[in-house]
């Protein structure tokens, strides 16, 4: 099966906003996209069949969600994650970045704080600010090449009036899958401050030999205010279906993020979301194993070929996601400078570090979820330039 990952398909002219939306995103479209976090490989078999079959009835209407594709979530993150869900804890949602929104919405006043860890996935900052809450600012610190959580300053950001975390597990751009003490750790801080946890989880299934994600649901007890986000658009690449759910133990809280969603009439079932959902979770399981050993051979690749031929460029190791987080301050470029670098030198399209927060100052996000040739091709492009 790996072998279809080595395959080119063209995504030009699809209405992609990877490779169609280059123009508008880098100013240029000669450049090979490696940014906005999608793959380049085809989604399961079984969840193409899924959606043939879903399109072969000519009636596309409302819909409701069956039991069938609880129970293939339900037993999904069970086997893979240990981790044992209620039907009645589950809510379908129309994405995780929405999720975000409307849990800052349902938990939060105008006014309250709001923890995010930066350097962080934009819509985390946003949600937070165009809302009307204080963005509490609680940076990872690196040590020894390897991300970790400042607990002393999670202690103060909770005593500044703090409601909800905003937590990334594993960590979108620096690729940490976190550890059980770690866990213990934020939930026990959460616990003495009565602060609530929204979760996003989306990239769980997506780690690294070595390393085990720990839902953080499992690691819970009835008290804790906490709130899950989790999907299949990542681990199946179908992100663009749009459809995510919460897990949600408290039914106050359950209802309070219902209403948020309510408020927008945002909880409209997609007939072709629901079918990929369930086939995913379903059939999934031997297509994702391939693709962690293919994603792992693209990330000892950009390794090796940093080692030997970029020494200006470091790359953090991951320990879940396919984004690399490239460290590239021995460059002694400005972020301006950084951009223009491979965006009209290299031609590659990857996301700048400065937009993840103050801590990505230096730094660039690679999405290696492509062909292994393209991945060679783009760091030659680097090289070169």
């Amino acid at each position: 099966m790996s072998l279809d990952f080595d395959r080119l398909i063209p995504r030009s002219g699809t209405n992609s906003l990877k490779h169609d939306g280059r123009l508008g995103q880098f100013g240029s479209a000669d450049v090979l996209p490696m940014w906005v976090a999608d793959m380049d490989f085809a989604a399961p078999e079984a969840v193409t069949r899924a959606l043939i079959d879903r399109a072969a009835h000519p009636v596309y209407g409302y819909s409701l969600y069956p039991d069938g594709m609880f129970d293939a979530l339900a037993s999904w993150l069970k086997n893979r994650h240990g981790w044992e869900v209620g039907r009645d804890e589950i809510a379908m949602v129309p994405g995780v970045v929405p999720s975000l929104y409307a849990a800052v919405l349902a938990l939060t006043k105008p006014g309250d704080g709001v923890i995010v860890q930066p350097p962080v996935y934009p819509p985390f900052f946003s949600a937070v600010t165009t809302n009307g809450r204080r963005l509490l600012e609680n940076p990872l610190r690196m040590t020894h090449g390897r991300y970790e959580m400042d607990y002393d300053h999670l202690e103060q950001c909770s005593r500044n009036g703090a409601r909800l975390i905003l937590f990334c597990s594993p960590h979108n751009p620096v690729g940490r899958v976190w550890e059980r003490d770690e866990l213990l750790q934020l939930l026990e801080i959460a616990r003495r401050h009565d602060i609530a946890i929204l979760s996003d989880e989306i990239h769980a299934d997506l780690v690294y030999p070595g390393k085990k994600h720990i839902a953080l649901g499992t690691l819970a007890d009835d008290t804790d205010q906490l709130i899950t986000a989790v999907a299949p658009s990542k681990t199946f690449n179908i992100p663009g279906l749009g459809l995510s759910c919460l897990i949600v133990r408290n039914p106050e809280h359950r209802l309070a993020i219902r209403k948020a969603f309510d408020s927008l009439h945002a909880g409209n079932a997609n007939p072709f979301s629901i079918a990929a959902f369930e086939a995913a979770y379903r059939n999934g399981k031997d297509w994702l194993d391939s693709l962690l050993v293919y994603l792992a051979g693209n990330r000892d690749c950009v390794r090796e070929y940093l080692a030997d031929h970029l020494p200006g460029i470091s790359m953090t190791e991951p320990e879940g996601t396919y984004l690399l987080w490239l460290d590239c301050r021995k460059l002694d470029m400005s972020d301006d400078e950084l951009r223009r670098f491979f965006v009209h030198r290299a031609h590659v399209g990857m996301n700048p570090g400065i937009s993840f927060g103050a801590g990505g100052s230096g730094f660039m996000r690679m999405n290696i979820a492509a062909p292994r040739s393209v991945i060679l091709d783009a760091l030659q492009r680097i090289s070169r330039a």
